[in-house]
């Protein structure tokens, strides 16, 4: 059965700043709660987790800003 062609959706546009940034707010929070409530040693890797999230999240802010800007 041969299946009927349908042209591709036009994209979507949306605020990539608005949601890297909220995403890494998100990340500094969570880093913040963590610093505050000291987790017990075991549980380290959470505080590193957080601090991964901001550094990605402000690499990521980097380069969407970067691609707005090309366009």
């Amino acid at each position: 059965m041969k299946q009927e062609w349908h042209p591709d959706p036009e994209p979507i546009e949306t605020n990539d700043t608005a949601t890297v940034a909220v995403g890494t707010g998100l990340w500094a929070l969570a880093l913040v709660v963590l610093l505050v409530l000291r987790p017990d040693p075991a549980h380290m890797w959470w505080v590193w987790t957080c601090v991964a999230g901001v550094v990605l999240g402000l690499m990521g802010l980097w380069y969407v800003h970067r691609r707005a800007s090309r366009s």
